[in-house]
């Protein structure tokens, strides 16, 4: 599976039906995309946000191969957040990410000691630490964030990301709105892009002002013209 595939951008939510959003963010709520490439459907994806005992949220993603790559490959990757609210804000606790089925199987683990201000990377057994950054996020929670900050009018869209090994800064421009067909109808959207630094690479995301901001479709262009899209199935649950 490609790279694209594994790191797409995706931002997620879930709605039951077209109703007014009333709840208290983020809300607990599951969806599902398809991922395209070539015109050909190569995974399919669920991302969920529940909250914990301790009033910390677990965000979890979960992409699988299928259709006639699945006949190839087995691949299946885990990510997941463990987060907070602090003074309307996103704090990471940690994240990890788990790829399995394919002959480079990998294990990463981002975790964040705020007391110490510092950020302890493993991946796959090999650790190291840096300090940490004004707001960081780790590659998961951002995604929230995008739709947090959009809902609160909130600008710019920057964000100070935790990213291989490294403290990297994802920007957004605004690119205006646009109506996107999707298996739950046609969706009035927010589109916005992001061009990666010092690279041919271009993320764009679709966010749906009726539904907290969510993306409904997802496009990744890599350096070498490589296309991969995303989008929405199904919700359950609701985002605000």
């Amino acid at each position: 599976m490609r790279k694209p595939l594994i790191h797409l951008l995706l931002v997620v939510a879930a709605l039951s039906g077209h109703r007014s959003l009333a709840l208290e963010f983020p809300g607990e709520f599951a969806v599902t995309y398809d991922l395209y490439s070539k015109g050909a459907r190569i995974a399919s994806m669920e991302r969920a946000i529940a909250r914990s005992e301790d009033g910390s949220y677990v965000y979890q993603s979960d992409t699988r191969a299928v259709g006639f790559i699945a006949l190839f490959r087995k691949d299946h990757v885990v990510e997941r957040s463990l987060w907070t609210m602090v003074d309307d804000s996103l704090r990471p606790l940690q994240y990890t990410y788990q790829r399995t089925g394919s002959k480079r199987d990998r294990n990463v683990s981002v975790r964040f000691d705020w007391d110490a201000q510092r950020i302890i990377n493993t991946i796959n057994g090999d650790s190291w630490r840096m300090p940490t950054a004004p707001n960081v996020m780790d590659k998961l929670l951002y995604q929230l964030a995008v739709m947090h900050d959009l809902k609160s009018g909130r600008t710019p869209l920057i964000y100070t990301v935790a990213d291989g090994g490294k403290i990297k800064t994802y920007d957004f421009e605004r690119r205006g709105e646009e109506t996107v067909s999707t298996p739950l109808g046609d969706i009035l959207t927010l589109k916005l892009t992001r061009h990666k630094q010092q690279s041919e690479q271009k993320m764009t995301l679709w966010c749906a002002p009726h539904l907290s901001f969510l993306p409904v479709k997802v496009e990744n262009v890599e350096p070498d013209g490589t296309t991969t899209v995303a989008i929405i199935q199904s919700i359950t649950g609701a985002p605000n």
